[in-house]
């Protein structure tokens, strides 16, 4: 029987440790194989750098598409993070066209923080990445996300039932499961909400007054690990949010550390984890 193969869609930023450069190795360390394919590649990530290189890569995507389906590649699951407008059908063709039978897709729907838009999406972006989450296993989106997905103004204060209206409406757009990200009741603790459209379940970790770039592929990255290692969503929700912990732990003693988190370190956590 084969092995296991995930395909990550997301783009490189070479320097800067989220995306392609986060997801391949958390993966990877989960003992899952890991197949990539680039949407862009930054000289570094947008945020905190003073400028940064761009070049898309949607263009070569159809051509990668056509030798794959030469060599007869496939996968068992598909995990995407940071994509364009433009690459959005071409991907959900990708899907259709190289998954094995039953092939998961899990879709963390990268757009925004802390309330805005990143560089270089417009308005119209959310409307389009709601195809994307239409049909997938597993969606992850922040408190940003979501509120952008369904079209509502985002605020920082908010309550159980706003939750849990939110994850049923998020669910609505044709998700299997939501996995909500950075939950914040203000009682000193961060966590996530899951919602399979019968429960909701909560996790929650101490919540770390800190601000670091790239914890949300590092949470995406081991949840999709975890989840092709066997673990429920409930599970792989849960380690993914301790492991992100440590990896902020691991990161918080050298403040010049300040455009990523040292993943690398924690690492042998999140093996530990998974083998129980």
């Amino acid at each position: 029987m084969a092995d296991k193969r995930l395909l990550t869609i997301q783009d490189i930023s070479c320097v800067g440790q989220c995306s392609l450069t986060v997801a391949l190795p958390i993966i990877s360390a989960c003992g899952i194989e890991t197949g990539i394919l680039p949407s862009s590649v930054l000289s570094n990530h947008t945020a905190g750098f003073s400028a940064w290189t761009f070049f898309d890569l949607t263009n070569e995507m159809p051509n990668i598409l056509a030798q794959w389906k030469k060599e007869k590649v496939d996968f068992d699951a598909f995990y995407t993070g940071y994509v364009s407008k433009a690459q959005i059908p071409i991907i959900l063709n990708i899907m259709n066209k190289v998954a094995r039978p039953g092939a998961l897709r899990i879709v963390d729907p990268v757009m925004g923080d802390n309330g805005k838009l990143y560089a270089g999406f417009d308005e119209q972006f959310p409307e389009e990445m709601k195809k994307l989450c239409n049909g997938a296993d597993v969606i992850l989106p922040n408190m940003t996300e979501a509120l952008l997905l369904l079209g509502q103004p985002y605020t920082e204060t908010y309550d159980q039932t706003f939750v849990e209206d939110t994850l049923k409406k998020l669910y609505a757009l044709g998700a299997k499961n939501v996995v909500l990200t950075g939950v914040n009741f203000n009682d000193g603790k961060l966590g996530v909400a899951c919602f399979d459209g019968k429960q909701t379940q909560y996790y929650f970790t101490e919540r770390i007054n800190v601000a670091m770039h790239g914890t949300g592929d590092v949470y995406a990255s081991s949840f999709a690990g975890a989840l092709m290692r066997g673990k429920s969503i409930l599970e792989a929700a849960s380690i993914a949010a301790d492991f992100v912990v440590e990896t902020i732990k691991a990161t918080m003693p050298d403040p010049d550390h300040w455009y990523g988190v040292k993943f690398e370190k924690a690492l042998p956590y999140l093996i530990e984890r998974l083998g129980s």
